[in-house]
């Protein structure tokens, strides 16, 4: 199948979700995905049996969160692995008001944003498996009940990229692939060599390469606030990093146009065994990490960088429970739904 092809298979869900309405999201579930399609969701949701439980689980309490719900593409790309697999890729917001508790994270009454990285595989013209991070404490933060370390990086609504052509993407992306591979087979010299200048990042990034990290870890601007806000820290927590395609790390990559993207569930193995990273103590014990990312790359360099990390699964795996940590910080905080009447009748 081509891209175009493979995209269109989204068409009908994507459609329901920019303006999300209980009434007909059904439709639009069943014209999409199988009905035995595996969801591999973040953390709390974990890994959901057909689109009767992804809606149970996800959607619907989402909705009666953000009654308003709507879904912002803003990247969407596909392709096809060199594995043989059919895989779209999709990057945006979640955004509507927000006025009723999700996963107890209290509502703020305002417009709030959760960033997604969501990969769809297709099969015999369904989506039977899905790998997707939704930037949940993107709404902590937004709610005021963050319940761990401050984030290093700046905090942002994640933008579209720059280029304006994030819903176009099209065209050959071996060129764009290549320069990714080359700078993560770079990155991965160091610390074994103990000298940075070996990740030649001044080869790979441009000058004002924007990376936008998960909630948690922050967004940064140029290789100084890369190396300064993310790298630095997360390599000296955890030296062994390994990437994917050893063991049980599987990635699956796609390249169109002047884009890139990789989805893997999970794609890292690390051991945090030194502090410094988001204030966790090191508990000497390995994890997993489950990463969805998307590059774009202008005149051969990486321009703009979107990250997701699963970070609540990541702490789930050294025993904290950010929900509930969050639970004991609010507990004495008003809860419930949040209502006020249509401001239209409002005198001025």
């Amino acid at each position: 199948m081509t891209p175009d092809d493979l995209k269109a298979r989204l068409h009908a869900y994507r459609t329901a979700m920019e303006t999300a309405q209980p009434e007909t999201l059904q439709a639009a579930l069943d014209a999409t995905f199988a009905p035995d399609a595996t969801f591999r969701m973040c953390h709390p949701f974990g890994t959901l049996e057909g689109p009767a439980a992804f809606r149970e689980a996800c959607l619907d309490p989402l909705l009666a969160a953000l009654p308003d719900l709507e879904r912002r593409d803003m990247i969407l790309m596909a392709g096809t692995t060199e594995q043989g697999d059919d895989w779209v890729g999709c990057m945006g917001s979640y955004m509507g008001s927000f006025l009723a508790p999700f996963l107890d994270i209290p509502p703020t009454g305002h417009l709030a944003h959760m960033r997604y990285h969501e990969f769809f595989r297709i099969e015999a013209g369904h989506v039977t498996e899905v790998q997707a991070i939704w930037d949940i404490p993107e709404l902590m933060m937004q709610a005021g009940a963050w319940p761990m370390a401050p984030q290093l990086g700046a905090y942002l609504n994640t933008p579209a990229p720059m280029s304006g052509d994030g819903l176009a993407v099209a065209g050959d992306g071996r060129a764009a692939l290549k320069r990714v591979v080359d700078m993560l087979t770079d990155l991965c010299k160091h610390p074994a060599d103990p000298d940075p200048a070996v990740m030649n990042l001044d080869a790979h990034w441009h000058p004002r390469v924007n990376w936008y990290g998960p909630a948690g870890i922050g967004t940064a601007r140029g290789t100084a606030g890369f190396r300064h806000w993310h790298q630095i820290p997360f390599l000296n927590a955890m030296p062994d990093r390994k990437l994917d395609s050893m063991g049980d790390l599987m990635s699956h990559w796609i390249g169109e146009g002047d884009y890139v993207c990789e989805t893997g569930w999970p794609n890292m193995r690390l051991t945090l065994s030194e502090g410094g990273w988001m204030g966790i103590a090191p508990p000497g014990k390995e994890v997993l990490l489950r990463s969805l990312d998307f590059w774009r790359v202008e005149g051969d360099l990486i321009r703009e960088n979107w990250v997701l990390v699963d970070l609540l699964d990541l702490y789930r795996q050294i025993g904290v429970d950010v929900l509930g940590r969050m639970r004991e910080f609010n507990k004495a905080r008003p809860g419930g739904v949040i209502a006020y009447p249509d401001a239209m009748g409002v005198r001025r």
